[in-house]
C-alpha cells in the first residue's frame, strides 16, 4: 500500500483539475458537511471537471461520523449509479475525510477518492496516511480500514477562515510530529506565534510536518511497528475526547491530543527520564493556549476504561508510545493503573 500524495496548492483549481484528470472517472461524487457545503463547495465547483457531478451532504460535527451517516452515503452512491470506476472527492476536515475515505474504500470493495482538506487539523492528521474510519458505540474510529487517498490537496487560503480554536487544534498534531522527530523541529514549532498567525510560515511548518508523517507511514503503512509513533498523546487523548462526548462537553480533537500529550510525556518523564524541561515547556504552552479540561478523581475509572478500548492495545494491557527524549521514540510501552492515575493527577494540577 503506497501512501497518498499530499500537495499544498499554489493554484488550487488547476491542481484539482489535474488530480481529477489523472483518475479518468466514469462519474464523480463530492462529499461535504453542512459547513463545507456553504464555505468551500462553491470554490471547488469552479473546476471544469466537476460539471454534472453529484453532491452528498451530511451533518457537520464528529458525533455524525457514525454508521447512520455511512449508510446514507452508501445508499446515495448505490441509488445514483456509482460504479467501481467512480471517483469520490471528500471536501472537509478530519470528520469528512475519515468517513469519506471509509465509505469510498468499502463501497463495491473500493472506489478511488481524493481528499480536499479544509482544516489545519484535517490536513496534518486525518487527510494523510490512509487511515479511515467512523465512531462506533461511543468509541473514536472504532470501525475503519487502511486505504489511502489518490491525492490530498490543501489550499492554505481556506485556513484563513478558521477560528483560533480550530487553528490551535491542528497545531497540536504538528507539536506531536515535532516531538517524535528532532529537537530542531520541536524548537521551530514551539517558536510559532499562535497569537498572530503567519500563514506563509505555517505553510513551511506544515510541509515539514507532512514529510515527517509520510516518511513514517511509508515505512509502516499498517501500523505494525514504527507508525505507532504517530499515536503519541492519543491513548489518553482519545479517552479525554470520548469522555467529553459522554458528559456532553465535546472538545476539539487537537485539544484532547494536547492534554493527552502532557499526560503521556509525564509518563515518559517518570518511566524513561524524558527531560523535565521539555515537559514543562509543553505544560506552559498548554496553559497559555489550551486551558484545562475539568474532571475529578471520580472519573479516573471511566477514563481508564475508555483507554482499554483503544485500538492500539494488542493485549489486555494499555499500549502507549512514549519518549526517552525528543525524537527518541519508544513504542509498545505499558503503564500501570496507578501510573496512569498519577499522570491524570499531574494534568489536573497543571
Amino acid at each position: 500500500m503506497s501512501g497518498s500524495k499530499t500537495m499544498i496548492c499554489t493554484d488550487f483549481i488547476t491542481e484539482l483539475d489535474e488530480a481529477i484528470g489523472k483518475q479518468s472517472a466514469e462519474s464523480i461524487y463530492i462529499l461535504v458537511d453542512t459547513n463545507t457545503e456553504k464555505l468551500c463547495l462553491p470554490n471547488v465547483l469552479k473546476s471544469e471537471k466537476l460539471k454534472g457531478c453529484h453532491v452528498m451532504t451530511i451533518q457537520c460535527g464528529d458525533e455524525n461520523k457514525n454508521v447512520e451517516s455511512a449508510v446514507k452515503i452508501w445508499q446515495y452512491l448505490s441509488e445514483n449509479g456509482a460504479t467501481r470506476k467512480s471517483l469520490m472527492i471528500n471536501v472537509g476536515g478530519g470528520m469528512i475525510t475519515d468517513i469519506g475515505g471509509f465509505t469510498a474504500s468499502t463501497f463495491k470493495r473500493g472506489i478511488r477518492y481524493i481528499n480536499v482538506s479544509t482544516t489545519l487539523l484535517g490536513a496534518v492528521d486525518a487527510a494523510t496516511g490512509g487511515k479511515t474510519g467512523i465512531n462506533f458505540s461511543g468509541l473514536k474510529n472504532e470501525i475503519g480500514v487502511f486505504a489511502p487517498a489518490e491525492t490530498v490537496l490543501i489550499d492554505i487560503e481556506l485556513f484563513k477562515t478558521l477560528d483560533d480554536a480550530n487553528l490551535r487544534s491542528g497545531y497540536a498534531e504538528m507539536v506531536k510530529h515535532a516531538l517524535i522527530n528532532t529537537r530542531e523541529e520541536w524548537n521551530e514549532v514551539l517558536k510559532f506565534d499562535l497569537e498572530k498567525i503567519d500563514f506563509e510560515k505555517l505553510k513551511v511548518l506544515l510541509q515539514r510536518s507532512f514529510n515527517i508523517k509520510e516518511r513514517i507511514v511509508e515505512q509502516d503503512p499498517f501500523e505494525a511497528n514504527i507508525r505507532k509513533a504517530l499515536n503519541l498523546g492519543h491513548t489518553i487523548g482519545h479517552a479525554f475526547e470520548s469522555y467529553s462526548y459522554k458528559v456532553n462537553r465535546p472538545v476539539l480533537h487537537g485539544y484532547a491530543v494536547m492534554w493527552g500529550l502532557l499526560c503521556e510525556l509525564y509518563l515518559s518523564f517518570v518511566k524513561l527520564d524524558f527531560p523535565k524541561d521539555d515537559l514543562l515547556k509543553l505544560k506552559y504552552l498548554i496553559k497559555e493556549y489550551y486551558g484545562s479540561f475539568e474532571f475529578s478523581c471520580k472519573d479516573y475509572d471511566l477514563l481508564f476504561e475508555l483507554m482499554t478500548h483503544d485500538k492500539k492495545n494488542d493485549t489486555k494491557e494499555i499500549n502507549f508510545t512514549l519518549l526517552g527524549n525528543v525524537g527518541d521514540i519508544r513504542i509498545n510501552q505499558t503503564a500501570t493503573r496507578d501510573e496512569i492515575f498519577e499522570s491524570l493527577d499531574f494534568f489536573r494540577e497543571s
